[in-house]
């Protein structure tokens, strides 16, 4: 579905019903890199709304440079287009980014947040490393679930590969737009976005959770984002990398849950 916004044309998914929960993608992922089961477990107790992220499926470029803030002003028009009112959200990675500057932004339509491996924008994170960074940037499938999933989580790789082949047409952001993301992820870590600057001012209550071998996220870029958001819970996951919310599905889902209420 397409939804036309303030700030142009958005592509998106709805299923379940419930309290409605926004799932915000990360780098050079689509609506397509939420796990099936994982997507049809939260829609047993929510309203789940996934979207696309600026340039990638039916969403359109942001006007001028791509950055965090610019992909929050477009999750926001999303949520005035379908009249959720307040949601909580759920932001992987890059979309960690853009849901905490979407609660700085517009407090107003936040409930709560779930960061799930991700940074705090006010320049005190962790960078992300260069080798895997590489990896997650390769053309073979293998090397980017390598940067997701930690070794000896072969079968966890193999069944989040396996459900998103389960997708009709499954795809990713296009090249075009990783040069930007990356861009706009590298501002967003420096200290460089206005929103990410500001995420003290978040009042809304967070669940911070990564996995403890992340190597794209240094795990103790959890407890910096947790120091900087007042009230945050931290949740880590042993033997588990970037993509800990899937190969940890069923307790993650829980701790959702449970913290949603």
């Amino acid at each position: 579905m397409v939804a036309h916004t303030t700030d142009g044309a958005i592509g998106y998914r709805e299923i379940g019903t419930g309290s409605p929960l926004l799932l915000l993608m990360g780098y050079l992922g689509s609506m397509d890199n939420w796990a099936p089961d994982f997507v049809d477990q939260l829609a047993r107790s929510h309203r789940v709304v996934m979207m696309d992220n600026a340039g990638v499926g039916g969403t359109a470029q942001v006007r001028g440079t791509l950055t965090i803030d610019a992909m929050a002003a477009q999750a926001s028009a999303l949520l005035d287009a379908l009249h959720l009112g307040k949601v909580a959200v759920l932001g992987w990675s890059m979309g960690g980014m853009t849901a905490q500057a979407l609660a700085v932004l517009h407090p107003g339509q936040v409930t709560r947040l779930v960061l799930a491996a991700t940074q705090v924008g006010n320049g005190k994170a962790l960078a992300v490393p260069a080798a895997a960074a590489a990896k997650l940037a390769s053309p073979d499938p293998a090397v980017v679930l390598s940067a997701l999933f930690p070794p000896g989580q072969g079968a966890a790789a193999r069944a989040y590969a396996f459900g998103l082949l389960q997708y009709p047409g499954f795809y990713t952001a296009p090249a075009s737009v990783l040069v930007a993301q990356s861009s706009a992820v590298g501002q967003w870590i420096e200290g460089k976005d206005p929103a990410g600057r500001e995420v003290t001012r978040i009042g809304a209550p967070a669940l911070v959770a990564d996995g403890t071998a992340d190597a794209l996220d240094p795990a103790q870029n959890a407890y910096l984002l947790a120091d900087a958001i007042k009230g945050s819970k931290v949740h880590l996951y042993p033997d588990a990398g970037h993509a800990f919310l899937f190969q940890d599905y069923a307790e993650f889902i829980s701790a959702v849950n449970a913290f949603l209420g």
